[in-house]
């Protein structure tokens, strides 16, 4: 039995760094739920196969889940890089997704902005500093350019790059890590979306310490498996207010005397983050009236 780390996901075969060997590996039967950058135990079965017996425990895992199907991003890492542009035009709700998501799961986020080369980015840069009152610092840069900002993010740490399709996540792994050579596509003029370029996971080393794991582009990312306790704790705007709302199962919608009505009502809270909220509970069964 070995211990290795999950350094690419392909559908159900993983590729397992264990002891300096990569090997191609399976799980028992039809049983999936493997994350790259998992720690796990495998049997070797082969000169370059293995069969993964059990995951370890995580620190964390990044995931979506939308109605029965899961999607594992991450698991164990430290920061949670949500790429975002002007170009395509951003889906709207998706970015406060990745947020919400790296809240649940404990792991620290920050917005990259790509693309400022082009002629619409200022003005969405400016749109997103409300963020970092939140705690979401905003870096922005191009990738084609000059990566320079990210580095000291990425140095000393595991960190995953998430975002919709076309905001140009293989572009930057190709500047972080040259040899990578990731595939890379220009968004679709025609139908103002991007293409999907990375359709698996995979761990990067990095060369000035760390690891980067890029994420498959999505236009989706659902929330299906988080309590009505998660969404709210998943939010800092919320979080703050805890406790001052009349009732105490408040959710937060139409009832009298909700502190986080009236701190949106007041310009305290961003209408946009508020109706992410409001989405998320109606996708995860609760009346929204």
């Amino acid at each position: 039995m070995l211990r290795g780390r999950v350094v690419a996901v392909h559908g159900r075969r993983y590729q397992v760094e264990a002891e300096g060997r990569l090997l191609s590996c399976v799980t028992r039967g039809k049983r999936g739920g493997v994350a790259c950058n998992d720690r796990v135990e495998l049997t070797v079965t082969g000169p370059e196969e293995g069969v993964i017996e059990r995951i370890l425990p995580r620190d964390n895992l990044l995931w979506r889940s939308d109605g029965q199907r899961e999607k594992l991003l991450a698991a164990n890492v430290d920061l949670a890089v949500v790429v975002t542009a002007a170009v395509p035009t951003p889906r709207e709700g998706l970015l406060d997704r990745c947020l919400v998501a790296a809240e649940a799961a404990g792991v620290r986020a920050v917005i990259l902005v790509n693309k400022v080369d082009l002629a619409q980015s200022a003005a969405y840069v400016e749109r997103l500093r409300p963020y970092e009152a939140l705690g979401y610092p905003v870096l922005a840069l191009s990738a084609k350019l000059d990566v320079t900002p990210l580095r000291p993010w990425l140095a000393g740490r595991v960190s995953v790059l998430v975002g919709a399709s076309g905001v140009g996540k293989s572009t930057l792994i190709n500047a972080l890590v040259p040899q990578a050579r990731a595939a890379t596509a220009e968004h679709s003029q025609a139908l103002d979306a991007g293409r999907h370029t990375t359709t698996h996971t995979r761990l990067y080393p990095l060369p000035q310490g760390g690891a980067l794991i890029d994420a498959p582009g999505m236009q989706e990312f659902g929330l299906r498996h988080l309590r009505l306790s998660e969404l709210q704790a998943a939010f800092p705007e919320l979080r703050g207010l805890a406790g001052r709302c009349r009732f105490n199962d408040c959710r937060h919608l139409r009832e009298p005397g909700c502190a986080v009505r009236a701190a949106m009502e007041e310009g305290r809270i961003l209408p946009a983050r508020w109706r992410v909220y409001r989405d998320l509970l109606r996708e995860n069964g609760h009346s929204i009236h």
